[in-house]
């Protein structure tokens, strides 16, 4: 029997963090059940890097990317399932999925509230010709992908046909705990992220001062050329995948601060998986997914204002028997709800299921 062809289209390749999450690194355990798998990513690496380093890619470059992508809607009959990452070609209309919906099936896969990029965008023209582009993409899919409640409630306005919520996890066997709880030494308060995200510490800074007076501190920053004007002490470690766990472990305590706004609602909470992977406590904004991460006062505390930032870091830097309380349970809850093997085979059977294996 010939193996199912798999096409991938993820939106980045393999250093963009939600194509990474979202596709990549499920592709050794495809091959393994003995799929064909085929990855196209939309933007290159070099388009990456440029937008990582706060530069234009340039307009000739990311039209190579349109052109590239374009070629391959010639060859989609030859793969039992396509699965998009958000859309075919980014702030064009929805032809390609509407094409792709003819001959073949395909599902589409969301860890972000990229439908606010055309409902909710400053550019007039793409908020008046598409602002329900992404609705349409969902309910001429065969299934969506989502990774969270308010995706899932989206899709289903849109009028989705198939609905499944995919976390996005991690694989535990690449998490190590952290172990030193000790009481005599400066604690570490961190965070990781990627440079476009780097803008949510900005309101943090004040109660991290505040802290700074009051404790021993010094904040580390994973992932970014950071403009903070924190007046403690910061240390700067640029992010790899090989070292983002020992990046981690350096942390005492990991936050994740965000706004109340649509995008953010969005987001998955992978920061705070990841710290609690590591067995950390974490002190997080109660916004969209992290309520459903954060249990506040069991492995972790959710905070709104600078008063219960203050105070939940505070009760976190001089307890270390309730950093490795909430650590402990946090871990826990990660193997339980958030491994990449559980939701794989999970996603296998509906793949199968979709194929008539």
């Amino acid at each position: 029997m010939s193996k199912k062809k798999l096409l991938f289209l993820p939106k980045y390749p393999r250093k963009g963090a939600s194509s990474r999450l979202r596709t990549f690194q499920y592709l050794p355990l495809w091959e393994k059940m003995g799929y064909s798998v085929t990855v196209n990513s939309f933007f290159t690496e070099k388009y990456l890097n440029t937008i990582y380093d706060h530069q234009s890619p340039g307009y000739w470059h990311v039209l190579t990317c349109y052109f590239r992508r374009f070629s391959l809607l010639f060859s989609v009959q030859k793969y039992d399932l396509i699965i998009i990452e958000k859309e075919i070609f980014p702030y064009l209309p929805a032809f390609a999925e509407w094409f792709l919906s003819k001959v073949n099936q395909y599902w589409v896969d969301y860890d972000d509230a990229v439908f606010h990029n055309y409902d909710q965008k400053d550019n007039f023209m793409v908020s008046l010709l598409m602002p329900k582009k992404i609705d349409h993409v969902m309910k001429m899919a065969n299934r969506v992908i989502v990774g969270n409640d308010y995706l899932k409630k989206r899709a289903e306005v849109a009028g989705a046909k198939k609905i499944e919520v995919f976390p996005t996890v991690i694989d535990p066997k690449k998490y190590k705990v952290k172990e030193d709880q000790s009481p005599f030494k400066t604690i570490t308060i961190g965070w990781i992220g990627s440079p476009s995200t780097l803008k949510y510490l900005d309101p943090i800074v004040p109660i991290l001062d505040w802290i700074h007076e009051h404790y021993p501190i010094k904040f580390l920053l994973v992932n970014g050329k950071s403009k903070m004007k924190f007046k403690g002490r910061i240390e700067s470690i640029p992010w790899t995948e090989d070292g983002e766990v020992d990046a981690i472990l350096k942390m005492d305590i990991g936050i994740m601060p965000l706004p109340d706004n649509p995008w953010e609602r969005g987001k998955c909470a992978y920061k705070l998986i990841q710290y609690m992977a590591c067995g950390l406590p974490v002190v997080a904004s109660p916004i969209g997914m992290n309520k459903d991460v954060v249990i506040h006062g069991e492995n972790g505390f959710l905070a709104n204002s600078k008063e219960e930032w203050i105070s939940a870091l505070g009760e976190l830097i001089t307890d270390p028997q309730l950093r490795k309380e909430f650590g402990c349970k946090g871990r826990e809850k990660v193997l339980n709800e958030f491994t990449m093997e559980g939701n794989f085979y999970r996603y296998k059977k509906l793949v199968e299921l979709e194929l008539g294996d």
